[in-house]
């Protein structure tokens, strides 16, 4: 009838004051944080598989992604860490629906600086396989950035997810290699920006503490965009910004201020 609100965007209306009221809700928020440094404590995010292979993932942030790759639908997804395979699996499995929903086609690279035989073996032999490679050594290397470009080139759009040695200098300079290569509207996601903000016995024997981490890694490639400016890839000015809704909506998430959005030109 004439002067109803439709239905979808009433929801989505909804949704939007919903999640930008978790934002305005510091008891909420506590709670969350709380939640999250027991969870962490307990190692919660080992628990979960996807598609048979061992996923380190809070499930907040798998749906987050499942909601990026599905908005972006990029033609190439970057991710460094790969442990037991099961992100790089995820991300392939998720570009196979996009596919499938009529989107475009889609690949995974995958970078470790050691990829165990026994894991290599196990996402060879996944049917997800067919939408991955693999780069074995440092994500900082030059020899390996330079395969990683090379691999990115003509490819939009990039999504990059960053999951690896989560010291500061290192993922400052996985940053530098690898953000440029963003698409404008894609993300980078910098996963365990949480170190700076939990409880210093968490990771008694990790060379990453609170001061040494990857959130403070962002602060400063962040500040580095504002005063410095960068080129990306495709030759555009790149300019990133913390995706603050997204992260009102997980509420529990290991990358609190690491959902790296870069700006449309």
């Amino acid at each position: 009838m004439r002067g109803e609100k439709d239905p979808v965007q009433l929801f989505e209306q909804e949704k939007k004051e919903r999640i930008a009221g978790y934002g305005r809700d510091p008891e909420f928020n506590a709670l969350s944080r709380k939640w999250f440094q027991e969870s962490m404590r307990r190692r919660y995010p080992y628990n979960f598989n996807w598609l048979g292979r061992p996923v380190i993932q809070y499930p907040t942030d798998v749906f987050a992604l499942q909601e990026i790759i599905y908005s972006v639908q990029p033609e190439l997804i970057i991710e460094t860490g790969i442990a037991h395979g099961g992100s790089i699996i995820f991300s392939a499995s998720m570009l196979e629906l996009v596919s499938l929903c009529g989107g475009r086609e889609g690949e995974v690279l995958g970078i470790d600086v050691e990829i165990r035989p026994h894991n290599k073996k196990a996402i060879q032999a996944h049917p997800m396989s067919r939408r991955i490679s693999m780069i074995e050594g440092s994500s900082i290397l030059q020899e390996v950035a330079t395969q990683s470009l090379q691999h990115a080139k003509d490819k939009s759009p990039v999504l990059v997810i960053l999951d690896s040695n989560h010291t500061h200098e290192h993922v400052l300079a996985e940053l530098e290699i690898y953000a440029p290569l963003v698409s404008p509207g894609s993300y980078c996601v910098v996963f365990d920006t949480h170190v700076e903000d939990s409880e210093e016995d968490l990771f008694p024997q990790r060379p990453w503490c609170r001061g040494n981490n990857p959130k403070t890694a962002v602060y400063e490639y962040l500040r580095c965009l504002r005063e410095e400016g960068r080129t990306a890839q495709d030759g555009g000015v790149l300019r990133m910004e913390v995706d603050e809704v997204l992260e009102s909506k997980l509420q529990i998430t290991s990358a609190p201020e690491g959902f790296l959005r870069r700006l449309p030109e």
